[in-house]
């Protein structure tokens, strides 16, 4: 019916068979006139409204230009519409112009006139389009347009053939004007498809592109990513840098995305916080109607852990456990509620889900075309093996297969392509908008939320959950596309084979289970790993940290073989991992042959009219590797989404957590002080008792108060009050006016000096250099090689504590805001520098005197000279007054006077062997067991105030987390990477070294040598092995199918059968076998290597010089230890396997091709060039973007960690806005590096697809022309091979590319390895025995510097120390004091000069004779995780007896008796489970133990509360009288009853003299002694 209307329409033949059925097929004309017409229009047609709309919009039309390319578009499509003009011409003079002819009774067809028409009012259309295109904002070219040109180029190449074929058959041109316009027409439209393959780009947009080639890609550069190739040149030529990659799409930017998340972000959570409102009110309802109504204060909505809780808690340590299993059960169930409840859940998959649905929507239908194209191949295969088996079909319809071969498979690497750019782009911006997110919350995270996480928790929240988010996100839709192409494959299964289908199916099925089986025990074998991967980073994290102890006291070995216990104990671990997963594979690479075995025997077992013919089974072979990838897939998805949900709860948990009141602190001008707080109470959480109670305060504007009390009387609190950090559980604050904080430890950014003080407030160079003045900085800045372009290190690593404090306090005075709080900044600098700084910056005639300051001190000497002193007892506010008023009245602030004032004098009094008095010593030691907190030294781990605080009631709860320690080792994992500014010497922390360009062969040799070439060969053999093996499998196949051809229409023999099934069948397990021993060598063979290496690297690190850590980041040195070991034991021999594996196969299919169709090795040659260039040009530049993204991403870690840590200042400054966007920028770098190499890796894989099509391409087409001589099996089996061999290759360059990226850990692990040594430990000239017995030390010109290339710290000393004399050590910071111990030590090697102790030159012996007999009580009490024991005696070599004995001496025997395990007390990391003075105190006990003649006590800078500081005194008067002993003061007290007293300026002796002859000289002593308030009577009485 319709073909009849279609034949009147055109007047011929619509459609016959009969055409295609010969040598020359052809398409009928009125079939190319109507259809192949229509197919190009209707497109254009249905896509025009797009374009049109775009001149419709009233916008200002923006390019205001006309480019050339546009005008010759419209100039091409104007000329189309003049031959569609002159077609309709020809057809109406034809049918009614005057002719010579007799006029004809016979018209044109009505196609003759409708489509000129047709034509002209779609050129007509078109140029309205392309004036669209033109006006649309940032369009360079129209993909639909081009696509439209490329239809119709396509469409119109049949009838141009037509044509042409009939002139040359009948050897003349029938209808010259139609044949001519045809041609006319052919050559514009082929001209406007290259035409609209450019692209048009405006003049004024010529910058923006070349920031960023993508915006000004054409279509198909977009599609094949060509405008990476630049990228990709440059990366060739040189390694690429930071600054050669491209700006960022605007729609890709942090700020972009984050705004879109936190848009969608607020809605979504403020709909769970209802629907958990609801939930909690339901709870209550029944529980109220129940009748265990608990305690109404924890009725679910308890936010930190509830009272009660926390209570059990601590009585359960002390109980020893011994709590009955109802209480544990109810504090289960109490946790379990609080779980249930804590926080708003499942918003945040829903946010995501809307802020990224569109690029969600595009991707999924991108995958759809790709999985339904996936299943064309096999039935094409079909095809051309049917097609080779029948030798009277036409050779022009193999040709066609081979075609459509090529074209589908193309048609599949676009789209898949296109599927993955836009996964992996929905990936990246996924962990963008986490990222921020999170650093937005922490930024107003309340202190409750912040208590139930570490910093580390809170880093590992931006670094790994963030991380397993863009995982998840990059495969999210294999959840459909899985199921669906198990689906299809099942479908087209049954379709070839019937049910015998089910046989192979099933067996799939039960691989399912036992890989299940396999994966849960890998996994108890992993979390096992990972324990024994935490503790040895735990103790290689406090190695580092307290390398400088290990050495003073040579106690290296100790820990190294602690070290390599653990490790041993996870090797062994790792071994059994190795097996399991070398039974996992060999399970899945015996699937695919059991279940073609399964399925062929059914198959052929069934009926003897089951015959096996190659379609058959080559068919479904290649369906069986589609089944492959989707059933491997599912489970490690479904894993990976079981793992997202963990990450999922602790966001949704940390993000829904509560902000941070703003209106706690008011700001109401009406009052007339600048700080009023009334009738306060203030609490650390909701439910806890208030701290500070009544607080009540009225502070005039411009006034000094100083806030004094015990240690633990709620000082530093009132602070984190007045700065709104506490809860208010009563009263009210009014603030008036700007803030600036200095809190109790110094907060330190890693940038330069000068911007820590800056503070991101405007540049005043006046300004600037009156507050560094004021700060006492100039002298610190002399000695800094860079002034203050210096860069301050990590956590301000290269800063002492008194220097850090200084900077902290010119910030503050830098900032000009109208109120100070001052927290105790002077605690942690010399007295004289206190002076100073208290009257040129805080006190009366200060730089500040303007403003109102609020100074917590315990610095006696400063109050006479403020305004006002308020007293804190126990969070209460006992007194307030001026200092004369607050003397007269006797209470509780003269108390304090007396105590402080006493002992500044008893330490100047109390002769050696006397206490101060007998009642004295007992107060002292209750005051020991406050743990205080507080009063921390300035360098221990730098974390704020408000953390601190909580601190104090957290330890107990922290000691018990044992996971703090794996977020620990995450958030030390990080570099900081720092443009470099300077020159070299004045650079403390060297950048790390970035490898650039390719790995060095020697280094794979490394890891080869490290694994044994025995093994190495081995395993390469029993690989190749199973690779002949597979192929045998095959080309068995493929002779049994030719058995259909044999036995065709003849019974075929159950003899032949079951031999053909036996065969196929034991190659198959034959193969896994293969696979199976290779893998379990391997395994064997890396574990051997991985010990080796790690042994060397941490031998090696033990041996390095200090200088190597005073310049490299511990991050950086853990860094080693953590991930690229990870890397060796984990990545590398997986990566090496794949990579093998991936290599013979590739040479496996393209020998089986050559076999099938030898002609093929001449293909062979270009196509592996070509692979060549691609994979080198990729790896160059792939490498070094990781390398760029890995470097990048570091700042993001460090910057907030350090934002983290230093919370509370930012928010006291209310520089909040500013960090976020220092953030957006620190994600941004990092961005630019991660998104050119997810489009790296898409250029290489569309490239790499297009080479592997191309083998597929050829293998068809060479089938197709040797058909005469192949027969199918062979066909078949060379299609099946080749269709496979896309998705090898590109595996095969991922692999390389990896196996490189990982390769570098070794090389990594080898630098530190090379690293030089210090002096032998032991060396051939020891030591007598008893070595020093007098004790005398002489130093002979001895001149010292810190690395070559810096100046002398000490110019040529010499001095004669006798015998049992007692030495002070005196000078301004930086004089050189500490250097003179580290010469001692031999921390640091003479530059010139040497130094006799007992007459042996220390140089000539080895470093732990040396140092194992001296001792040393440093500055700051470095304790290690591990018993008290162990932290005393690490070698185990003194009795028990001997250890109470210093224990008593050191003033501890009664609190180490006090605890349950007594000396095998458990001390935490970096002993924070003991206070300050305790530490202190066990570093004297250490010394006490060593028992050696020669003792260097280095006088710990911190206010270490006095009581401490007075027993350590006295004991070692005592006990080290017999000794000589080197002391380097801070407090000059201490060293008034030297023999005689050093005094450094510059590295030099100035005065060397005892103390009452330096008095009289008048000298710099004497003025040192005068600035730290010491008076003439204080001296006489000594």
């Amino acid at each position: 019916m319709c073909a009849a209307a279609l034949e009147e329409y055109c007047g011929s033949v619509f459609w016959n068979a009969s055409y295609l059925n010969r040598e020359d097929p052809d398409l009928p004309v009125c079939f190319e006139q109507t259809v192949l017409v229509w197919i190009p229009l209707g497109f254009l047609w249905l896509c025009a409204p797009r374009h049109l709309a775009s001149l419709c919009c009233r916008k200002q039309v923006t390019k205001k230009h006309l480019s050339k390319l546009y005008i010759c578009k419209q100039l091409v499509v104007s000329l189309l519409f003049l031959t569609a003009i002159a077609a309709l011409a020809v057809t109406l003079g034809q049918d009614y112009g005057p002719s010579t002819d007799p006029p004809s009774t016979v018209k044109n067809a009505g196609v003759y006139y409708v489509n000129p028409i047709l034509y002209a009012v779609t050129w007509i259309l078109l140029l309205l389009c392309q004036e669209g295109v033109r006006r649309r904002e940032g369009a360079v070219d129209s993909a639909t347009l081009f696509v439209f040109w490329l239809f119709l180029v396509l469409c119109d190449i049949f009838p141009f053939q037509t044509l042409l074929r009939e002139a040359l058959r009948l050897g003349e041109i029938s209808d010259v004007p139609r044949f001519c316009l045809l041609y006319i027409s052919f050559g514009l439209e082929l001209i406007a498809l290259i035409l609209s393959a450019v692209a048009d780009i405006a003049p004024e947009d010529k910058e923006r592109f070349k920031k960023n080639p993508e915006a000004g890609a054409a279509f198909l550069s977009r599609i094949t990513f060509n405008w990476l190739n630049s990228m990709m040149f440059k990366g060739n030529r040189q390694p690429l840098v930071q600054d050669d990659l491209w700006e960022l799409k605007e729609e890709d930017s942090t700020a972009t995305i984050n705004d879109r998340f936190q848009f969608f972000m607020k809605s979504e959570l403020a709909a769970a916080r209802v629907r958990l409102e609801k939930k909690l009110k339901k709870k209550q309802d029944s529980k109220a109607k129940g009748v265990t109504f608990q305690n109404p204060m924890t009725n679910g909505l308890a936010n930190g852990v509830s009272q009660d809780v926390l209570m059990m808690e601590e009585k359960g340590k002390k109980d020893d456990g011994k709590k009955d299993d109802g209480k544990k059960k109810k504090k289960k169930e109490k946790d379990k509620e609080k779980e249930e409840v804590d926080h708003p859940s499942s918003w945040l998959i829903s946010t995501i889900y809307k802020s990224f649905k569109g690029l969600l929507f595009e991707s999924a239908f991108f995958k759809l075309l790709q999985d339904l194209l996936g299943f064309v191949s096999p039935q094409l295969l079909k095809l051309m093996i049917s097609f080779t088996q029948d030798k009277s079909r036409y050779i022009w319809e193999g040709y066609l297969y081979a075609v459509l071969l090529l074209l589908v498979a193309i048609l599949q690497s676009l789209f898949l392509q296109q599927y993955f750019q836009r996964c992996f782009l929905l990936g990246m911006k996924v962990r963008t908008a986490i990222i921020a997110a999170v650093y937005k919350k922490a930024l107003i995270v309340s202190n409750d939320t912040r208590k139930e996480s570490t910093v580390g928790e809170t880093v590992n929240l931006i670094s790994a959950d963030a991380q397993r988010f863009n995982d998840v996100t990059n495969f999210i839709h294999l959840l459909w596309s899985c199921p669906l192409q198990i689906l299809l494959s099942i479908v087209f299964l049954w379709i070839e084979l019937g049910p015998s289908v089910l046989a192979g199916l099933a067996v799939m099925i039960l691989m399912g289970p036992i890989n299940g089986l396999i994966a849960n025990q890998a996994r108890k074998i992993q979390i096992k790993s990972m324990k024994f991967k935490d503790m040895r980073l735990k103790i290689m994290n406090e190695i580092l940290n307290g390398m400088k102890i290990l050495k003073l006291y040579a106690w290296e070995p100790s820990f190294q073989t602690q070290v390599e216990d653990i490790r041993e104990k996870e090797l062994k671990v790792m071994k059994k991992f190795a097996y399991l997963s070398s039974i996992s594979v060999f399970v899945f690479n015996t699937a695919p042959a059991l279940v073609s075995l399964a399925t062929f025997a059914v198959f052929v077992g069934v009926s003897p009219s089951n015959i096996l013919t190659a379609e058959k089974a080559f068919t479904s072979i290649s369906l069986f590797n589609l089944l492959r990838f989707p059933l491997a897939m599912l489970p490690m998805l479904i894993a990976a989404i079981v793992q997202m949900t963990v990450s999922k709860n602790r966001l949704e948990k940390f993000l829904g957590g509560e902000d941070l009141k703003t209106d706690v602190v008011l700001h109401d001008p009406s009052f007339n002080a600048a700080v009023c707080v009334q009738d306060g109470s203030f609490a650390w959480e909701r439910q806890s008792e208030p701290l500070l109670k009544n607080v009540s305060l009225d502070i005039k504007p411009g006034r000094l108060v100083a806030v004094v009390g015990a240690v633990g009387s709620g000082k530093s609190s009132l602070m984190s009050a007045l700065l709104g950090e506490m809860h208010t559980t009563n009263g009210f604050i009014n603030i008036q006016g700007s803030l600036a904080f200095v809190p109790q430890q110094a907060w330190i950014q890693n940038a330069t000096l000068k911007d820590n003080v800056l503070f991101g407030s405007q540049h005043d160079e006046t300004r600037f250099q009156e507050v560094i003045k004021a700060c006492a900085l100039d002298p610190d800045l002399e000695l800094l090689p860079g002034r203050e372009l210096t860069e301050i290190g990590e956590k301000g690593i290269n800063l002492s504590g008194g220097q850090k404090q200084r900077v902290s306090l010119a910030r503050a005075a830098y900032s000009q805001a109208d109120i100070y709080l001052l927290d105790d900044p002077l605690s942690a600098v010399d007295s004289h520098v206190g002076k100073h700084l208290f009257h040129q910056v805080i006190g009366p005639n200060g730089i500040l005197k303007e403003k109102t300051r609020i100074l917590v001190t315990h610095g006696v000497s400063f109050l006479p000279y403020v305004d006002e002193i308020v007293v804190l007892v126990d969070g209460v506010v006992s007194e307030v007054g001026s200092y004369k008023s607050l003397r007269a009245s006797r209470g509780a602030f003269s108390e304090f006077l007396d105590t402080y004032a006493k002992e500044q004098r008893n330490r100047t009094t109390s002769e050696p062997g006397t206490t101060s008095e007998p009642g004295g010593f007992q107060e002292t030691v209750d005051v020991e067991l406050i743990p205080e907190t507080e009063d921390l030294q300035p360098d221990s781990p730098l974390e704020d105030t408000v953390s601190l605080t909580l601190k104090r009631e957290n330890s107990i709860r922290r000691s018990k987390r044992i996971g703090s320690v794996r977020l620990r080792r995450q958030s030390s994992v990080r570099e900081p990477e720092v443009a470099d500014k300077s020159n070299k010497g004045q650079r403390l922390i060297e950048k790390e070294t970035m490898e650039t360009g390719q790995v060095m062969f020697s280094v794979f040799l490394q890891y080869l040598r490290a694994m044994g070439w025995g093994y190495t060969v081995i395993v390469f053999l029993v690989y190749l092995l199973q690779n002949i093996v597979f192929i045998g499998q095959n080309v068995w196949l493929s002779d049994w199918t030719n058995d259909a051809v044999d036995y065709y229409n003849m019974t075929y023999p159950s003899w032949k059968r079951d031999t053909r099934v036996g065969v196929f069948g034991v190659l198959g397990v034959a193969q896994g076998f293969c696979v199976f021993f290779g893998t379990l060598l391997l395994a064997k063979a890396s574990i051997s290597a991985s010990r080796i290496l790690h042994s060397r690297l941490l031998n090696n690190i033990l041996r390095v010089p200090m200088v190597f850590y005073d310049t490299t980041p511990i991050g950086r040195v853990i860094n080693r230890f953590a991930k690229d070991i990870f890397t060796v034991d984990e990545a590398i021999p997986q990566s090496f396997r794949a990579w093998l594996m991936c290599m013979l196969g590739v040479l496996g299919t393209l020998f089986v091709i050559c076999l099938a169709t030898p002609f093929f090795t001449i293909i062979i040659i270009p196509l592996a060039v070509a692979y060549y260039f691609v994979q080198r040009f990729y790896v160059a530049s792939s490498r070094q973007l990781r390398r760029l993204d890995s470097v990048s991403r570091s700042p993001i870690y460090s910057h907030f960690s350090e934002t983290v840590s230093g919370l509370s200042v930012i928010r006291a400054y209310g520089h909040q806005e500013r960090f976020l966007n220092h953030n957006t920028k620190t994600i941004d770098e990092n961005l630019k590096s991660v998104y050119p190499w997810i489009v790296s890796n898409r250029w290489l894989a569309i490239r790499l697809e297009f080479l592997g099509n191309l083998v597929v391409f050829f293998s068809a087409l060479l089938a197709v022309l040797s058909r005469d001589t192949l027969d199918s099996g062979l066909v078949g089996l060379s299609i099946s091979y080749s269709l496979n061999v896309t998705q090898t290759l590109n595996w095969l360059v991922r692999m390389t590319s990896e196996l490189e990226t990982n390769i570098v850990a070794v090389e990594r692990v080898s630098e530190y390895t090379e690293l030089e040594n210090e002096a032998k430990w032991v060396t051939d000239t020891r030591p007598p025995e008893k070595w020093p017995e007098a004790g005398r030390v002489q130093f002979d010109n001895y001149k010292v510097r810190y690395r070559p290339g810096l100046d002398l710290v000490l110019h040529g000393i010499t001095c004669d120390i006798n015998s049992m004399e007692k030495i002070g050590i005196v000078g301004r910071t930086g004089a050189g004091k500490s250097s003179l111990t580290n010469c001692l030590f031999r921390i640091i090697e003479a530059a010139e000069g040497r130094i006799l102790i007992d007459g042996v030159d220390v140089s000539t012996i080895g470093l732990h004779d040396l140092r194992n007999s001296l001792t040393i009580i440093p500055q700051d009490p470095v304790l290690f995780s591990g018993t008290l024991r162990m932290n005393l005696d690490p070698f185990d070599k003194v009795s028990d007896e001997a250890i109470w004995k210093v224990l008593e001496l050191s003033h501890l025997k009664d609190y180490v008796a006090g605890l349950q395990e007594g000396l095998q007390h458990e001390v935490a990391e970096g002993g924070e489970n003991l206070s300050v003075g305790q530490r202190q105190l066990l570093c004297l006990a250490r010394a006490l133990l060593r028992k050696s003649r020669i003792l260097i006590l280095d006088e710990a800078t911190a206010a270490v509360d006095l009581e401490t500081d007075d027993l350590i005194q006295t004991t070692i008067r005592q006990e080290f009288s017999h000794c000589t002993v080197l002391t380097i003061a801070h407090r000059l007290q201490s060293i008034m009853d030297s023999s005689r007293v050093m005094v450094l300026d510059a590295g030099k002796i100035v005065e060397f003299d005892s103390p009452s002859n330096l008095l009289e000289k008048r000298g710099n002593f004497y003025a040192m002694v005068k600035d730290a308030g010491i008076t003439q009577e204080d001296v006489t009485s000594l």
